[in-house]
């Protein structure tokens, strides 16, 4: 048994199997065992039968332990080109034949790289880890047949407050006075409300909890499957007579990761570890390369294969004489300066600066970097697949229209109901004797009165919600719930919608007050309390897309089936009618989730007969589901139809301008939720991701390869027109036309996927990237979420009702779904642009010298001397020129309220990084040194003091001019490179320069023409670029 204590001084109880225990977080999720899932009979009160083993119930998130982090940190850097170049780099100065200068010079850089690395890794393991080990140290008290006993195999405080059910289990008893208990399962199906689950009947009934302990029974379970909202089994009690045989199902169960939000709580573990159904949803985090950071990769080889071309020809101009291969290698050495170390420093230093800024925008608070690697992702994302519940809506639903066919009631009418409810109880008050010689103003007004009141009443008791009464300081719990205080009443249901709903009849005069198992209380305004039996209750599913209620009038003992569906499955349950299809399509226009709602009067008999059929087929083990729907269809038939509800689902703020900046720049948007298909398709109409002027393709329901060729087909012959599909049909497709069914999707402007399960999301995601080779992003704010933000090029994670577990799985996180076009429009942008200019000047950098060590080479017939030694090599791409380069992080071409008003900027960011200037960079290289020889020519013995000055300049002149917006950082960068150089020319005069020679006017004047002409070509491409090929942006900041 383990006990966990609820912020409430309620418990719950779990009843264990087996050896199923907890374990200290820092061992690995690992099973006794690996065996395919397979169904599972689960014993109590059998202590000989209780020998099976199961996964052990801990959670690990880490990528590596303890022993694997540093081999595993090494393999991920060294797998890429750019560090296993610099690694055999340095390796080869070890080769007393091919050491070119001093090993720190070599060294020094690359251990830098790599411990800046380390320690980054490091840190999110050991955040990781302290996340995993709050949940596995959960202390939990142990009932046995001795008593309970405190224990828990992990160190750790005790939680007091929303804990959460720590494996899948079934639900055997409650202490709970209506027979049930209330689930929040935000974390598991990303819904915010609570759930209704209902103990096994047998068990509850059992005098005291310390009984379970007693009686001889079992569990027959499913197979573990991932599966979250079906669940087949039966429970057999042995010991009683006859033998007691009970069918399990989804109201039964009570998954991990779900919290107990009222009362105690007692159950039969079923799966463990990698069992669990929240774990089978969840895929394994990944880490995450950035394209720019691949691309930087690739031209890394470019430049290799460069320098390879350039050192054969060295070696082919001295006609391969002597031991060449080895004049090779050192040639390779020499021009290794081609390929900067010093670019992977400065792109991690900008990221962490991105990172930096990002958290400290204003205009976005309480945004979150959790991943400080891929800051330019954001900047190029193509796709946007973002979930519906929590993240565009905010869960809230509002009553808008009640329709009868012949009248419609708003927002602005709602008084009107109200007087038809008033007056009908109103009339059985006092009970007037009939009136012969009415008029027919006065009939029509009753029939339309008691139509009002069916509808009502209707909606009143056809729904699965609970009243409950909370303590508000003035009246405590136990007599508010006596009184049916309004004050104290709270709603809760399994969905929203069924809240609104409640709501709404109470505000026109019909209030539920009471409900348990068995039985429903209604108050009318007159306050009189109507009773009603519930004898029979059809919860709301995916697939049958409706819900129903048999209840008795204890007043008049009457039967009543209400029932409450989509349009869709509805009109053919209802009597014939001619404006139910046309009002339903009228309400879907405007955004509105359409319920239609009717009800059958049944007799005695005849419900008799249906309660023994309907008893029958849930007890099968094999196709219940499909027995169980056959029963309950024979009740649907010409059902009357009452009324149409209206509910509209509160947009988030600002959702409609962001979307529709997000497409303005070229974004495509697709919505991914779990929600149903008609309630999907209202909130896309509703957040204008479909526009008015585009049609919807709602893709039907398939089932094999023929059925989906066809609806393909259909779907071809469409244009500029929005896709919905729903999951079921989704799966069909990709299994049999996966190409052709994503080279359509990808051509439509707008794409929703309803009921999604979390690893069919993150399927999506994947074939995104792979079929289209664009960058995808991921929003969502659910713990169902989690999958599809781990798979993206750009997890969001969106803090919001549902908890924090998507936000804290994401890369960034934000409050609220509107900062988003912010975070990719300026932040994206800025990241992007500033980093491939930082790249390109460090390139040019190191292009320069290499081109200078190829002329001095040539000019020494080849041989294979180094230019400049020694610290001249690390000062220049430190601290001569490291300030300014990466002053470019603080550049900006526009100012962010031009980027966010001009959307269309982002475009210019969707084409691969390139720098079509390399080459008249490479040329600065080759004047600088030409120069220096021609101006020198007699004072050829200070060419390094000459080229090195001459080069130093050229480089911070060729910043100043690319800057485009100045920051008082950037002129502080340039004064003080230039101030250690000048210091450096006092300093090291002994070792590289003549200080009599450079304070001589000829160096001065000669030096400064150096510098201008180099610069000259790349001024001269930048003059041309503007004044023939001008960027987007430079109309807008004339």
């Amino acid at each position: 048994w383990l006990s966990v204590r609820n912020g409430d001084n309620r418990t719950m109880t779990l009843l264990g199997f087996g050896r199923y225990s907890f374990h200290r977080c820092c061992e690995c999720l690992r099973c006794c065992g690996r065996r395919d899932p397979r169904p599972r009979t689960v014993w109590l009160g059998h202590p000989e039968k209780r020998d099976q083993r199961y996964p052990r119930n801990v959670i690990n998130n880490q990528k590596y332990n303890f022993f694997t982090f540093l081999p595993g940190v090494l393999f991920n850097q060294f797998k890429y080109f750019f560090n296993l170049y610099f690694l055999l780099l340095a390796c080869s100065q070890f080769v007393v034949e091919m050491r070119l200068g001093a090993l720190y010079t070599y060294w020094v850089p690359l251990g830098f790289v790599l411990a800046v690395t380390v320690i980054r890794e490091a840190a999110e393991e050991i955040r990781c880890y302290m996340r995993d080990k709050e949940v596995n140290s959960q202390i939990y008290s142990k009932l046995t047949a001795r008593g309970r006993l405190r224990g828990s195999s992990t160190a750790g405080a005790r939680r007091s407050v929303n804990q959460r059910v720590p494996a899948d289990m079934i639900f055997l008893r409650t202490s709970e006075k209506n027979g049930s208990c209330f689930l929040r399962t935000d974390q598991l199906d990303g819904e915010t409300d609570w759930k209704l689950r209902l103990p096994v009947t047998c068990t509850q009934r059992l005098p005291t909890a310390s009984d379970l302990l007693q009686i001889r029974s079992y569990v027959y379970a499913e197979e573990p499957n991932i599966d979250i909202h079906n669940f087949v089994g039966t429970f057999t009690r042995e010991d009683s007579d006859p033998s007691v045989n009970e069918s399990l199902s989804i109201e039964n169960t009570l998954w991990a990761s779900t919290v107990i939000a009222s009362g105690t709580v007692v159950g039969v573990v079923l799966y463990t570890g990698r069992e669990l159904r929240s774990v089978m949803n969840t895929s394994n985090p990944r880490s995450k390369i950035g394209l720019f950071d691949l691309e930087v990769n690739c031209l890394t080889k470019i430049l290799f294969g460069a320098l390879v071309v350039v050192s054969l020809v060295m070696v082919a101009l001295q006609h391969f004489a002597g031991r060449w291969y080895l004049q090779i290698i050192r040639f390779l050495l020499l021009f290794s300066n081609i390929i900067p170390i010093s670019l992977r420093v400065n792109l991690d230093m900008g990221k962490i600066v991105y990172s930096w800024v990002i958290r400290r925008d204003s205009k976005i608070p309480g945004t979150v970097v959790r991943s400080s690697t891929i800051p330019e992702q954001l900047g190029r994302i193509s796709y946007l697949l973002t979930d519906k519940t929590g993240t565009l809506t905010q869960n809230e639903m509002v009553f808008k229209r009640l329709h009868l066919g012949t009248v419609a009631y708003g927002l602005d009418s709602m008084d009107e109901v109200q007087s038809h409810i008033f007056s009908i109880y109103t009339q059985q008050s006092q009970d007037p004797p009939a009136v012969k010689g009415l008029t027919l103003a006065t009939k029509v007004r009753k029939t339309m009165s008691s139509r009002v009141h069916e509808a009502v009443k209707a909606i009143a008791l056809c729904h699965n919600v609970t009243p409950v009464y909370e303590s508000n300081g003035v009246t405590d719990q136990a007599e508010a719930e006596r009184h049916y205080e309004d004050s104290c009443r709270v709603y809760q249901a399994s969905s929203p919608d069924e809240v609104a709903l409640v709501q709404w009849t109470e505000s026109v005069g019909l209030t539920l007050v009471g409900r348990d198992q068995s039985s429903m209380q209604l108050r009318t305004p007159g306050g009189h309390i109507l009773n009603f039996t519930i004898l029979q209750i059809f919860p709301f599913t995916y697939e049958s897309k409706r819900m129903g209620i048999i209840v008795r009038d204890e007043s008049t003992g009457e039967i009543t089936f209400y029932m409450k569906g989509a349009d869709v499955v509805m009109a053919g349950i209802v009597q014939y009618n001619d404006w139910l299809e046309e009002e339903c399509g009228n309400m879907a226009r405007e955004g509105l989730r359409v319920l239609v709602v009717a009800k059958k009067s049944l007799t005695e008999e005849q419900y008799q007969d249906f309660e023994a059929r309907y008893v029958q087929a849930k007890l099968s083990v094999h196709d219940r589901s499909l027995k169980v729907a056959t029963v309950i269809e024979s009740l649907e038939m010409e059902m009357e139809l009452l009324c149409l509800t209206g509910v509209e689902d509160q947009l988030q703020a600002d959702v409609r301008p962001t979307l529709e900046t997000l497409r303005n720049a070229g974004i495509k948007v697709w919505m991914l939720t779990g929600d149903k298909l008609e309630t999907a398709t209202c909130t896309a109409k509703n957040a204008h991701l479909v526009t008015r002027t585009q049609d919807i393709h709602i893709f039907r329901l398939v089932t094999n390869r023929g059925e989906a060729h066809l609806e393909l087909n259909a779907f071809r012959r469409k244009h500029d027109c929005a896709l919905v599909i729903s999951g079921d049909s989704l799966e069909v497709c990709l299994k049999y036309y996966e190409y052709e069914f994503m080279e359509l999707a990808c051509q439509c402007p707008a794409v929703v996927c309803c009921r999604c399960a979390p690893t069919q999301k993150a399927q999506i995601v994947r074939l995104l990237q792979e079929r289209t080779g664009k960058l995808t992003c991921a929003v969502g704010d659910g713990g169902n979420d989690v999958s599809m933000i781990q798979e993206a090029d750009c997890g969001v994670g969106v803090e919001g009702k549902e908890g924090k577990q998507a936000s804290l799985a994401a890369d960034f996180s934000i409050t609220q779904f509107k900062h988003l076009g912010r975070l990719l429009m300026v932040h994206g942008r800025n990241s992007y642009k500033r980093s491939a200019a930082l790249s390109q000047f460090v390139i040019h950098r190191s292009l320069c010298i290499s081109t200078m060590q190829a002329v001095f080479s040539s000019v020494f017939y080849f041989a294979s001397v180094p230019l400049y030694q020694g610290f001249l090599i690390i000062g220049y791409s430190t601290i001569y020129t490291m300030f300014p380069v990466f002053s470019l992080v603080l550049d900006k071409d526009v100012k962010s309220e031009v980027a966010m008003l001009y959307p269309e900027l982002y475009k210019d960011l969707l084409k691969p990084f390139q720098d079509l200037a390399v080459g008249f960079r490479a040329s600065t290289g080759s004047i600088i040194m030409y120069g220096a020889l021609l101006l020198f020519e007699s004072e050829f013995v200070h060419i390094v003091a000459i080229s090195f000055t001459s080069l130093i300049l050229t480089e911070l002149l060729m910043v100043a001019l690319t800057i485009q917006t100045w920051h008082w950082l950037m002129i502080v960068a340039e004064l003080l490179s230039l101030s250690c150089y000048i210091a450096s020319l006092v300093f090291l005069h002994e070792v590289f320069y003549d200080v009599y020679f450079i304070a001589t006017l000829s160096f001065l004047w000669k030096v400064t023409v150096i510098t201008l002409v180099s610069c000259l070509p790349l001024y001269v491409l930048k003059y041309l670029r503007r004044r023939f090929s001008p960027p987007s942006y430079s109309k807008l900041t004339s």
